[in-house]
């Protein structure tokens, strides 16, 4: 008698766990896709899929073959189409820190928030991308490499209007500013308004194929503006910014792995004795 119970129950949950799980599953899909360039092709994709179900439950065989046929392309075709979103969501997946301690996360933001205010505050236009996860070599290597401390007074110097690298965008990693003048993605999406200008396409392109942080500044009206995920934020404050910031690259301690908190701590011990070194006459 428990036994049949037993069994009644597991008949009873699993239907409706294997549909919670399903659809726990597609909402996050399509969240996840939806915005980017590749979601009027997922529209299409679910648009199939519900064609194939009314064919087999109509018992219609000829389409149910045809449409059972473009799915198995589809596969192949999903791993093209979706080339930067799927490289973009397994790099999220490791879940990597890219600022040391929390004491020099903070003062990295802070730097970047001091140049972005500068720049505003001077109305020149700016395009920087802040690396995490997904490297960025080959937009490195499109601009000219400068391997240099991030400072504000090294950003806005970059940024000034008659400096000859000026032109493009810069890729900050952790505290260091890797390469200046570099030639960002465009955005090939379709719904962007016709307002939207070339530095703030390229931040979106951007954003869309890795999963760094850009920051805008326009040269018209000095407003700040952000792009991460293939989302555009336009005319944000240093307050909104500093809080999209510390979100993003502020890691709790107890989340971060042991070898980064060593390398952390080199690193950190390092800056101090080169600092308290005297100079030599």
């Amino acid at each position: 008698m428990e036994q049949t119970l037993d069994n009644n129950w597991l008949q009873y949950w699993r239907p409706i766990a294997e549909i919670g799980i399903l659809s726990v599953a597609i909402y996050y899909t399509l969240d996840f896709f939806r915005g980017t360039r590749g979601w009027p092709i997922v529209l299409a994709f679910l648009g199939l899929l519900i064609g194939l179900i009314l064919c087999i439950g109509l018992n219609l065989k000829v389409l149910e073959s045809l449409l059972s046929y473009f799915f198995g392309l589809s596969a192949f075709a999903a791993l093209i189409i979706f080339q930067p979103e799927l490289r973009r969501l397994l790099a999220g997946l490791g879940n990597l820190t890219f600022f040391g301690s929390l004491l020099e996360q903070r003062e990295n933001i802070e730097v970047v928030i001091q140049a972005v205010d500068r720049l505003s505050d001077s109305k020149i236009g700016a395009l920087i991308a802040i690396e995490q996860s997904t490297h960025l070599q080959d937009v490195v290597e499109s601009g000219i490499p400068i391997d240099c401390e991030a400072t504000p007074e090294m950003i806005e110097t970059i940024f000034f209007p008659n400096n000859a690298i000026h032109d493009g965008g810069i890729i900050i990693k952790e505290d260091r500013i890797l390469s200046a003048a570099c030639i960002f993605p465009l955005t090939r999406r379709q719904d962007i308004s016709k307002t939207i200008g070339t530095r703030h396409r390229a931040a979106i392109g951007m954003s869309e194929e890795s999963d760094s942080l850009v920051i805008i500044v326009s040269e018209e009206t000095g407003a700040i503006s952000t792009a991460h995920k293939g989302k555009l934020s336009q005319v944000i404050t240093l307050k909104k910014l500093r809080g999209t910031l510390n979100s993003i690259f502020v890691t709790p301690f107890r989340n971060r792995s042991f070898p980064n908190l060593v390398k952390s701590l080199i690193k950190r011990n390092k800056k101090t004795n080169s600092k308290t070194k005297p100079a030599s006459i």
